[in-house]
């Protein structure tokens, strides 16, 4: 499809025979429930290791072994998709196929990564809010991770069909994500108002939650009356945290292919590996004081790409290339001039009110 764009008339033949290719080999049942165990047999062995491990304090070198466990899985994943779709083939039609589909996986996958970085920020300031115990929060970021996943997958086949259905919403797309792009470079340094986020107002209003903590447990009794511990409640946030952001996300990643299958697996095997992600940024975030600005740019780049969709196609390469170019530059700059005090964002929360003078 991408030779088709960038070639001209001898690719058209070649664009037929990737869309066969990619019904016949991609969007089959047996691809999706491929698909399914392997996420299935990913989490099951990271839940039976959490079980064996119990409540603790995940050190920063714990999290480095799982930040890195998880991205090998997610390239393994497509490695096998790769191979799946002949990529080790003669036949030039299934190479130019897996490689397109590979390379917007990658593309994909890094977009989603480098904006759950600023999910963890937010996950950062809620475990503060509700002062959550360390050894508790592994298990949180489990759970408000995997309803987070079914959310998300609700939300990209809806949003899929909703494009194949009315193209013009990819219009909606891009000037959406330009807004995002620009309100997150300007939250930069504002302080977030978690007391008039209209969820945690409702929650206290409809939910009865225990004031303390009962171990890890999500419901307790207080006099007799059973109430959610701030646990449950953390879970809750969580997801819907990341819902939020994943309004942005997702349709910063159809911007790269509109391959639902593609924008699914990328997606989901991104916040597959949060959770240690949390925890190894968690110990330095200080040092990519930098990095929303940098997020915020992407978002932008990627915004205009979907707004410019029918007047120029933008390679896949080009927008990893710009997207990888953009985060280092972040972290570089980030670490060659540290922040002379700590940087927060109020996005996507309301502003906190500056305090009155006197």
């Amino acid at each position: 499809m991408v030779c088709a764009i960038d070639c001209g008339g001898p690719c058209f033949l070649l664009r037929i025979d990737l869309g066969h290719l990619d019904l016949k080999l991609i969007d089959t049942p047996a691809v999706w429930l491929a698909f399914g165990v392997f996420v299935a047999l990913a989490l099951t062995i990271d839940f039976l290791t959490m079980r064996h491990q119990g409540p603790h304090r995940v050190s920063l070198r714990e999290a480095a072994v799982w930040s890195v466990a998880w991205v090998a899985v997610s390239f393994m994943f497509v490695a096998i998709l790769w191979w799946h779709l002949g990529g080790t083939g003669y036949d030039p039609a299934a190479r130019a196929l897996a490689d397109a589909k590979a390379l917007e996986f990658v593309t994909g996958y890094l977009i989603e990564k480098a904006l759950a970085v600023d999910n963890i920020f937010v996950f950062l300031l809620v475990f503060s809010y509700f002062g959550v115990p360390p050894e508790s929060q592994k298990r949180v970021l489990m759970y408000g991770i995997l309803g987070a996943l079914v959310l998300r997958a609700v939300m990209i086949l809806a949003g899929a069909w909703l494009i194949a259905q009315f193209h013009w919403l990819l219009y909606v797309f891009g000037a959406f994500l330009v807004f995002t792009g620009v309100r997150m470079w300007l939250a930069v340094g504002e302080l977030p108002d978690l007391d008039s986020n209209p969820f945690l107002r409702w929650l206290r209003r409809h939910m009865r939650v225990a004031t303390g903590y009962d171990g890890e447990r999500f419901v307790t009794r207080v006099n007799g009356v059973r109430k959610l511990t701030p646990l449950a409640a953390v879970i809750v946030v969580i997801g819907i945290v990341d819902v939020v952001f994943a309004v942005d996300s997702i349709p910063a990643i159809f911007a790269i292919t509109l391959d639902p299958f593609i924008v699914l697996t990328s997606n989901v095997f991104a916040v597959l590996g949060l959770r240690a992600l949390f925890f190894l940024v968690a110990a330095v975030h200080e040092r990519f004081h930098l990095l929303s600005y940098g997020l915020a740019v992407v978002l932008v780049l990627i915004g205009f790409k979907l707004l410019a969709v029918d007047l120029y196609h933008v390679p896949v390469w080009l927008s990893l290339t710009a997207t990888l170019a953009i985060l280092v530059a972040a972290i570089t700059l980030s670490w060659m001039y540290p922040a002379k005090e700590p940087v927060t964002s109020s996005y996507p929360f309301n502003k906190k009110p500056a305090p009155a003078d006197g």
